[in-house]
């Protein structure tokens, strides 16, 4: 097990280190075919603050940590507070850790106190201790919100087909999809269960596994509503937007619990729909009458240790083994490489699903191909940072608030074979909300914990939901 590992991790320092070679060329790539094919260079989050030009109605946000971002005027609001920080600082790359030892080697030279700019690098003993010195800014106070336009083309590296820009024709273009399964008779629905899907993925996560394996008296009883979350399948993917929770949530209360008028309801949700779940539970406290999380990504942070860093790098460990933890890295690690991924893949999800199908003698099906191809990297990019790895410093105060303020069943069930989100993940979420059930499920990971046991899946719900009527 030992050599095991320090093979991974060796082989992993030559992959990721040719990795950040390659992102940082094709950072200058895209700036260069996106002023060629969109007139314009945008900024992307390897880029430094004075590179980050203001254009015409736009304005340059200063973030934590003295990083920036263009933003443009609109009427949209986002909280800063929401923006990760894990979107510029994402450790140190290859190229960085050269030119700090460049630093390093000029520092021993001088034998001194070096100024450059606003930072003071002290050589003591030969380590580098910087000091940021206060210096005059140009800062625009906002009163806690930016307006921000929200485009609606999609960009040359986005799928352009109709599935994918079915929102931009939809008459509710600016509500999510949402897929209904309600009882023939509307009326006769007891109550309503909405299904959240996780992270690349859709609402035939749902649809296509559950829906038709629920059983005649749960399907005569219950309202099933399943989402496709901001940015993928066929709901909006504005090119601006943040995705940010507030924007997630608030789009789930627009075009669910509003549009439905759902006083009352279950919620089902995986992996990254979990963060959704539970933010939605400590808004709507008393609306929940039961909450079922699958794989919920909750990592316990040590103190003094920034959360969402911390959560990013258990995540997204940089690894080569096994592939889905390799996949995650890739995607979490290189803004650049990520897009050229979906360039290659998002935009010919229609070519894959055929080859799929031939090469499986359509055996399969292959719904899963929607969720996982039709979004657009700025969507997924943003929302991987800003909720799953943003929400390290949230969801411990939101389990509190479940614990204390929710009265209703918490059901966690967790693959014993899951490579991405460790089953102690699950531990963690019932050691802050004892009454929570943990069902581990052998021999299952991240995506078969549903898919190939939808039936009995399907049974332990509706188990769950008679029990929370009878409560």
């Amino acid at each position: 097990m030992g050599i095991a590992r320090w093979l991974n991790r060796t082989v992993g320092f030559f992959v990721f280190a040719l990795l950040d070679i390659a992102d940082f060329l094709l950072c200058y790539t895209y700036k260069t075919l996106d002023y060629f094919l969109e007139s314009e260079r945008k900024p992307c989050y390897c880029s430094s603050p004075p590179e980050a030009q203001a254009k015409t109605e736009k304005i340059i946000v200063s973030e934590r940590g003295g990083y920036s971002k263009v933003v443009s005027l609109t009427r949209s609001k986002i909280h800063l507070d929401e923006i990760s920080d894990t979107l510029y600082s994402r450790g140190p790359s290859l190229l960085t850790r050269l030119s700090k030892l460049v630093r390093s080697v000029k520092c021993f030279n001088y034998k001194g106190l070096i100024m450059r700019g606003n930072v003071v690098e002290s050589c003591d003993h030969g380590e580098s201790k910087k000091k940021i010195r206060k210096a005059k800014k140009r800062l625009m106070t906002l009163n806690s919100t930016v307006v921000e336009k929200s485009s609606t083309a999609p960009r040359w590296s986005d799928c352009h087909c109709s599935f994918c820009t079915s929102w931009l024709t939809s008459p509710n273009k600016d509500s999510l999809f949402v897929k209904v399964q309600q009882p023939k008779d509307n009326k006769k629905a007891r109550d309503n269960v909405v299904f959240i899907h996780g992270f690349v993925s859709s609402s035939a996560f749902w649809t296509e596994t559950l829906f038709p394996n629920f059983s005649d008296s749960a399907k005569s009883n219950y309202r099933f509503i399943a989402v496709d979350l901001l940015g993928y399948g066929r709901s909006p993917k504005p090119n601006d937007s943040l995705y940010t929770l507030r924007e997630h949530l608030e789009m789930i209360e627009k075009s669910v619990i509003s549009q439905f008028k759902l006083k009352t309801f279950h919620i089902v949700a995986h992996s990254l729909g979990c963060i959704l779940a539970l933010a939605l539970a400590v808004k709507h406290p008393g609306a929940i009458k039961s909450l079922t999380l699958l794989a919920p990504p909750y990592y316990k942070v040590p103190k003094g240790v920034q959360p969402a860093q911390y959560v990013m790098r258990e995540v997204a460990r940089k690894e080569v083994w096994p592939p889905m933890q390799f996949g995650a890295s890739v995607l979490s690690w290189y803004e650049h490489l990520g897009r050229t991924i979906g360039l290659v893949l998002i935009k010919n999800h229609h070519l894959i699903e055929f080859v799929t199908r031939l090469l499986t003698l359509n055996r399969i099906r292959t719904y899963l191909i929607e969720g996982f191809l039709c979004h657009t990297h700025n969507g997924s990019f943003h929302t991987l940072h800003n909720i799953i790895f943003g929400s390290g410093a949230k969801l411990e105060s939101y389990l509190d608030h479940v614990r204390d303020h929710v009265d209703c069943d918490v059901a966690i069930f967790h693959g014993g074979k899951d490579e991405l989100i460790p089953v102690e993940c699950s531990y963690s979420v019932k050691s802050k909300v004892p009454r929570a059930t943990v069902h581990v499920i052998p021999d299952k990971d991240h995506i078969t914990i549903v898919v190939g046991r939808q039936k009995d899946f399907a049974r332990e719900l509706e188990l769950i939901w008679q029990r929370s009527q009878s409560t």
